[in-house]
C-alpha cells in the first residue's frame, strides 16, 4: 500500500467517526445505525463491558434512549490502517448533555456534564464504504 493510499484510508475513517458524532447529535438513529456493519458490536462509554450486537439491535438501543439535548466533541483521532479493507481507530470524546428545551430556547446542561471518554474502533471497508465492525466506548472520569 502506498503512503497516499494509507492517507486516503485514514481520512475516510476519520470522516466516518466525525459523521457518526454529527448524526448522533442530530439523533438520526437510522443514519447512525447505518454506519455499522450488520454484525457489528457496540458498547457505550458508560457501559464498556455490555455489548449490543447487530445493526438492528444497535438501532433499537438508540431508539430506546429518552430524548436529551446533547453535543459530542471528538478529538485526538488516530487511525491505524491494517490493510486496504481493515483499520483500527482511537478517539477522545467529550459529551455535553442536558434536558431538551422548548423550541427556540437553549437547554440547561446537566450536573454530570461534561463526560470525557474514549472510543476504540475496529473498521472494515464494505460496498457502502467504511463501517464500524466494533465500537467500544469508555469513560476517563466519574460523572
Amino acid at each position: 500500500m502506498s503512503p497516499a493510499e494509507r492517507r486516503a484510508i485514514e481520512a475516510d475513517v476519520e470522516r466516518l467517526i466525525k459523521r457518526y458524532v454529527n448524526l448522533n447529535d442530530a439523533q438520526d438513529w437510522e443514519a447512525v445505525a447505518a454506519l455499522y456493519t450488520d454484525d457489528a458490536r457496540f458498547a457505550r462509554p458508560s457501559k464498556p463491558g455490555e455489548f449490543v450486537a447487530g445493526r438492528a439491535a444497535i438501532l433499537a438501543s438508540f431508539r430506546a434512549r429518552p430524548p436529551r439535548a446533547q453535543r459530542h466533541v471528538i478529538a485526538n483521532v488516530v487511525v491505524d490502517v491494517e490493510s486496504p479493507s481493515t483499520a483500527r481507530a482511537f478517539s477522545v470524546i467529550v459529551l455535553y448533555q442536558g434536558d431538551p428545551a422548548p423550541e427556540g430556547e437553549l437547554p440547561a446542561m446537566s450536573a454530570d456534564s461534561p463526560l470525557v471518554g474514549t472510543f476504540t474502533d475496529r473498521l472494515v471497508l464494505t460496498e457502502e464504504g467504511w463501517r464500524f465492525a466494533e465500537r467500544v466506548g469508555g469513560l476517563d472520569f466519574r460523572p
